[in-house]
């Protein structure tokens, strides 16, 4: 990692292998993500794993969209090892459905307007009736294929016309940090949060590891028993990666 990547960190955040962190608890970013819906549009909530940090370890532009970030936690376990490793520890994992199910409950208190964007269109329609139910004002849905279509910037005027305060956008990496980053202002929303294969598991589409292998950082794991052909090989290559990156930066500190 040189030194010109490191220096677009912000000063408050944690430097986790040249990705700035920032290092608040569960409830610190909840706090922190209602603070932002209220004074402003246009921010964001990314979350960093292991996949991710290697993604931007390898490519300017992704380094730049996370750095960029108005709030980054660390949502893989792997993340949160790495950072005390370098001495530079994080104080827990903030897991992105757990940041996502806070927020729709929080929307559900005090009305905020929210959008749900990505995953199959009979996933994307059942967590809408999911959030409805829990009281949340969910004013608008498209599935992650709108690319057949109308074009991304269309979506974006489609969501602008809304006057969304959520939106939550459930796409792979990195569609999902290209299009929350390149479409912050066409958007104008108030708050966009990154949520991978959040919505499948609200769906019930996939089953989310039991609460003690979460707590042990093995959720990985879980997910490479549950599907071992699909993981594999991103499990392989990608956790490889970030060892050696990991490694790499022991050794250059050291």
């Amino acid at each position: 990692m040189t030194d010109q990547m490191q220096r677009v960190i912000a000063p408050e955040r944690t430097d986790v292998m040249g990705v700035g962190v920032d290092a608040l608890t569960m409830d610190q970013t909840i706090d922190r993500l209602r603070e932002m819906i209220a004074t402003g549009k246009g921010q964001n909530h990314l979350s960093v794993n292991a996949a991710k940090l290697v993604a931007a370890i390898e490519d300017p532009t992704k380094l730049e969209e996370f750095n960029q970030g108005t709030l980054v936690s660390a949502d893989g376990q792997a993340v949160v090892w790495a950072a005390r490793l370098l001495g530079r520890p994080l104080p827990q994992r903030v897991a992105g459905i757990d940041v996502m199910n806070r927020l729709v409950d929080l929307s559900a208190q005090e009305g905020q307007r929210i959008f749900l964007l990505g995953a199959r269109e009979e996933v994307v329609g059942r967590v809408r009736r999911e959030f409805t139910a829990r009281g949340a004002n969910v004013v608008g849905h498209r599935d992650g294929y709108w690319r057949r279509y109308m074009t991304d910037a269309e979506m974006a005027q489609t969501i602008r016309l809304l006057d969304v305060d959520i939106l939550f956008v459930a796409l792979p990496s990195p569609m999902k940090e290209d299009f929350i980053y390149g479409f912050r202002e066409a958007m104008n929303v108030g708050l966009s949060v990154g949520v991978g294969g959040s919505f499948d598991v609200v769906a019930g589409r996939t089953r989310r590891a039991p609460a003690i292998i979460q707590r042990l950082g093995l959720e990985w794991l879980f997910r490479l028993v549950l599907e071992p052909r699909r993981m594999f090989k991103r499990y392989a290559v990608g956790n490889s990666k970030f060892l050696w990156y990991l490694v790499r930066e022991l050794l250059r500190r050291g």
